[in-house]
């Protein structure tokens, strides 16, 4: 051009920003020879909209003049920012206002949930549009404040489809559905989003016979009618219903997809679930997320773990969902060192101290074993919840440091947090396994006055353990039988491994009849009154017992142990003799054994539920999985570092008492998580005192 104007500057600056080419708008905005009014207002609109609200301020500052529009940039700016004070404050140093100034503020307040303000500002200017009356009464509805709500309704004089809309959603689905039926009735005016409301609101208030009936008669549907309709057949269980919507849907979109795939994971088929995954012509991260969280709730965790790698692969946005279904995996088969990849990820995404994602972490460092990393990943959580204290508190208990969780709940009352039942169970078992047994007590016997909190079948649980780990087997079984409510397997089955502990045999006898009449296919107590037979030389009940178990039908759940070595998962079963270093492991196990005994170390021969000689008894103890996976640790992970093995049952007393030694021998520290708690093994000795 060779004659330019701030016309032809602003129409390209205009452009430049329209497109979201900020650099090239700012550079031309410096070098104009003169900027007028618009020229300024372009240029902030543009800095605001690129979220540079700093620079937007420099530019606002510099101003030689300022309109009306100016103000509502700057204002619009710090609302979009969540600076609500500071846009109230543009608000007040505006020396005329518009409807649009109004309306941006209004808005401001009511999408930060500041209603008073709102209603303030509301009531100190008369002649709103009707835009701004449904926008504070969407504020009221989304607050779930249905009577300030209607009030707003009430004074509209003239109404609209949004009006009606706002109201018949609020009370749709806030369980007023009768009155959201009345005001459908007397609408004058429904639309597609109308017929939706009362879909909607009848699924979430799980009517969904008539939310069915009222799909039917719709006389338009758009993909949110249909999406609700299907999510309500999944919310019944009615897979097969929502699967045959789906098929009928003309206008899928991947909300469609998720829902299928959703319900699928959530009703076990999880192969019907991948089926629709796959087929998505797009995914978003819920999908990924569902279907991550569909394996892993399925069971499936090393599929799940895959496909998080995969969805990091396909370069889609990992989200918290993702990120938390991920952890949980890992917490699940105690992946600590992917666990610990995981970890760096989400600190790069932004999201470690959230609650959401830092419970996640601090849940899979406790199951991994990782007691250390999961105290600092608990106090990396900016904001903890009551989800977060109790998870640390539970974390401390399992692995064996009651003192340390009931710091915890000293520091989580002092922050202003209010415990729950859940933080009391922790807080119970931390007594038992600290052996506080009065503290204990007080505890169980105050929480209802001090918290609210009434004492429920898992708090009696921690007591009775608490009572039977101390040996005080008669008020234990005191306890039990003057509960408020009838006792649960889990309240006899406490007893009963507290009288394996102690010896108790006839006591454990009529605890574990009571838990075979509630919990029948349990096998894991017979397997306890079968030991306790065995240790007492009575091979003929061991025989009953397994004739029992029998003609019960009920199966011994096979052990096996797993631990964690370069990212990779080796797993061993009793005697086994598929893992290629087997014949180093068995070489190694026999030189520890060697030095066992020279230490003092005698097989619990006893506990073998086979009346076969003792060398045979002790070649079978040998082979137990856990002491596979301890030997292979010691030869695989360097010396320094923990040896972590999971247990998927209870560890057997003979490997707990072995590991004890070998910890001593071989100067390292090994974690053993079996079905019930963590055992830390170190210089000969274990965190649990020999109760588990």
């Amino acid at each position: 051009m060779p004659r330019r104007s701030s016309v032809s500057y602003n129409a390209m600056i205009s452009g430049y920003l329209m497109n979201y080419k900020f650099e090239p708008a700012r550079n031309l905005f410096d070098v104009m020879p003169e900027r007028d009014l618009v020229s300024w207002n372009v240029m902030i609109s543009g800095c605001v909209r690129n979220n540079n609200l700093a620079a937007a301020r420099e530019l606002f500052e510099q101003m030689p003049e300022r309109d009306v529009v100016s103000w509502n940039a700057m204002l619009s700016g710090y609302a979009q920012n969540g600076c609500i004070d500071e846009a109230r404050k543009i608000f007040d140093r505006m020396p005329y206002k518009n409807s649009i100034s109004y309306n941006a503020l209004l808005a401001t307040y009511v999408q930060n949930g500041r209603m008073e303000e709102a209603c303030r500002l509301f009531e100190s200017k008369p002649d709103w549009h009707l835009v701004s009356w449904n926008c504070l009464m969407g504020g009221f509805v989304k607050k779930k404040k249905l009577v300030d709500a209607r009030r707003i309704f009430d004074r509209i004089l003239y109404r609209d489809k949004i009006s009606w809309n706002t109201i018949i959603t609020g009370y749709a689905q806030n369980g007023k559905i009768e009155e959201a039926r009345r005001l459908f009735d007397e609408s004058p005016v429904r639309d597609v989003f109308t017929w939706t409301a009362m879909v909607s609101g009848y699924v979430q208030n799980g009517l969904v016979d008539e939310a069915r009936e009222f799909f039917e008669e719709m006389p338009e549907k758009n993909a949110v009618s249909w999406n609700a309709m299907i999510a309500g057949c999944v919310q019944c269980k009615s897979i097969d219903m929502a699967r045959k919507l789906f098929e009928k849907m003309p206008c899928r979109d991947v909300t469609s997809w998720n829902t299928m795939i959703t319900g699928y994971a959530q009703s076990g088929e999880i192969a019907h679930a991948r089926d629709f995954f796959d087929r998505m012509p797009r995914r978003d991260t819920v999908s990924w997320a569902a279907m991550i969280a569909g394996y892993a709730q399925s069971g499936y965790s090393e599929e799940a773990l895959c496909l998080f790698l995969e969805m990091k692969r396909d370069g889609e946005r990992l989200n918290r969902s993702s990120f938390a279904c991920a952890l949980s995996t890992c917490a699940h088969i105690a992946a600590l060192e992917l666990g610990k990849q995981l970890h760096g990820r989400l600190v790069k995404a932004g999201y470690e101290s959230g609650s959401f994602v830092g419970n996640a972490l601090l849940l899979m460092y406790c199951k991994c074993g990782g007691i250390e990393e999961a105290c600092s990943a608990f106090e990396e959580i900016m904001e903890k919840d009551v989800v977060s204290w109790n998870t640390m508190i539970a974390g401390y208990s399992r692995h064996g440091f009651g003192k340390e969780a009931l710091k915890i709940f000293e520091s989580m009352k002092a922050a202003g947090a209010k415990p729950d039942d859940t933080t009391m169970v922790g807080v119970l078992s931390a007594c038992s396994h600290a052996g506080l047994v009065d503290r204990g007590m007080e505890y169980f016997y105050s929480m209802n006055q001090d918290y609210g909190i009434k004492a429920n079948s898992r708090h009696y649980t921690c007591m009775v353990d608490l009572l039977g780990r101390a040996g005080r087997l008669d008020e234990a079984q005191k306890l039990i039988r003057n509960m408020p409510f009838e006792p649960d397997a889990a309240a006899w089955g406490a007893l009963l491994g507290a009288s394996r502990i102690h010896g108790n045999t006839k006591l454990a006898e009529t605890a574990a009849e009571l838990v075979f009449e509630m919990e029948p296919e349990n096998g894991g107590m017979y397997v306890l009154l079968s030991n306790l037979y065995a240790a007492s030389g009575r091979w003929a009940d061991v025989s009953k017992m397994r004739l029992k178990m029998r003609d019960t039908g009920v199966k011994k759940v096979p052990g096996y142990s797993w631990l964690e070595v370069q990212s990779k998962i080796h797993t061993f079963s009793v005697g086994d003799s598929c893992h290629p270093d087997r014949d180093k492991i068995y070489a190694y196990l026999e030189e520890l054994d060697f030095k066992m005994k020279q230490e003092g170390y005698v097989s619990s021969t006893n506990l073998i539920l086979h009346d076969v000689d003792e060398e045979e008894k002790e070649h079978m103890l040998k082979c137990h999985s856990e002491k596979l996976a301890v030997a292979f640790g010691i030869l695989s992970i360097p010396f320094g570092r923990p040896i972590r093995v999971i247990k998927n049952l209870r560890v057997c007393e003979d490997c707990h008492n072995a590991i004890k030694y070998i910890s001593k021998i071989v100067g390292r520290l090994i974690i053993l998580r079996d079905s019930n708690r963590f055992h830390h093994f170190r210089e000969g000795s274990c965190s649990c005192g020999d109760y588990w």
